[in-house]
């Protein structure tokens, strides 16, 4: 079931933009400058008279300071408690632009148009906004649900095989903890499917937010079950985060959950919820698709560190989901850093 306010159209047409914004004040979209060439033509014809503010795409502008950006071009604009904002953009805009209506005079509705994969599968369903904070990803945001969510699943023909990749590792993660008839259909994807759209893509993004969906609405602020979601995250998060910094090196959010996939594959292998064939099945899947990263000994005990920090922690204790068998998920389990140290070490043998 997807949640009431996500429309998949085969058409940008088919939903009424200009009678659904008729009840705001003003409307500003907020777009990149990848979305403003190639997504923003598209939709501008179907929008009632509006304001446009770009940013700079990438994970590296997801800060305060391009908030203040946004915040900057709102206030500049005049717009008041009944205006509306449009996020045309990947998983990067929608957070942040997310964030900012939903903050801005304490909060005004909001609307995302997702426009890669990831986004489209995962970050724009939810209600999770927010910006990094000193390399820490999303580590200042707030929960908020936008009023409606339109997907558009012939924006992806604008995006290149390494984004189109980024975004199938969250498909990939909903059927890992929720659907393993979902992983056995998808294992017969290849990467070069994968890069030519071909395959029932729409099926596909159908389900994996359907699976989404019905996490959140049964825990939308991540007090219990919706935390299966982080599933690959927290070793995922900690070396996309690591590495966000060094140009040569920078992993797109979903080359880094697929190596946090497998890391937390072995950590639930070695805790007995799944078999050695399960976790090779995971593994072989996983590294046909995404290949090898390299990581150098000397960033390990870095990269634990960063795990320190991830929001699924409390008292001191680093707390992972792992799969339980292909298509069940266990959370707020205990793990050491030696733990995790094999865990990583387990990738780079690979």
């Amino acid at each position: 079931m997807l949640n009431s306010y996500v429309h998949l159209v085969n058409s940008l047409s088919e939903f009424n933009f200009k009678t659904f914004l008729s009840q705001y004040s003003k409307v500003i979209v907020f777009a990149d400058e990848n979305t403003n060439r190639y997504c923003y033509p598209l939709l501008k014809e179907h929008l009632p008279e509006h304001l446009l503010t770009i940013i700079q795409s990438g994970e590296e502008q997801k800060t305060l300071q391009t908030c203040s950006v946004l915040w900057n071009s709102m206030t500049e604009a005049g717009l008041d408690r009944k205006s509306f904002v449009i996020n045309l953009g990947g998983g990067v805009l929608g957070d942040m632009g997310g964030f900012c209506a939903a903050t801005y005079k304490r909060g005004v509705d909001f609307m995302q148009i997702p426009t890669t994969l990831l986004s489209q599968v995962d970050a724009s369903v939810g209600g999770k906004l927010g910006v990094d904070f000193q390399d820490f990803k999303n580590h200042i945001g707030v929960f908020q649900d936008p009023q409606k969510v339109i997907i558009f699943s012939d924006f992806l023909k604008t995006l290149d095989r390494d984004e189109l990749r980024s975004g199938f590792a969250e498909i990939i993660k909903h059927a890992l903890i929720k659907d393993n008839k979902q992983f056995e259909a998808l294992k017969n994807i290849t990467l070069m499917q994968l890069q030519n759209l071909d395959f029932e893509f729409n099926k596909i993004i159908s389900h994996s937010i359907s699976i989404k969906s019905n996490v959140v609405l049964n825990d939308p602020t991540e007090k219990g079950e919706r935390k299966i979601l982080n599933f690959g995250h927290t070793l995922g998060h900690a070396i996309e985060s690591f590495y966000l910094p060094k140009p040569n090196q920078k992993l797109l959010h979903g080359e880094a959950i697929a190596i946090g996939m497998i890391c937390e594959s072995y950590l639930s292998y070695i805790k007995s919820y799944i078999t050695k064939n399960e976790l090779n099945e995971i593994c072989d899947y996983i590294l046909k698709i995404y290949g090898k990263v390299k990581i150098p000994d000397s960033d390990l005990d870095s990269i634990l560190e960063l795990t320190t920090h991830d929001k699924k922690n409390s008292h001191g204790n680093v707390k992972f989901s792992l799969i339980k068998s292909i298509g069940n998920c266990v959370f707020d389990i205990i793990i050491s850093n030696n733990e995790m140290m094999d865990a990583i070490k387990f990738y780079v043998s690979k």
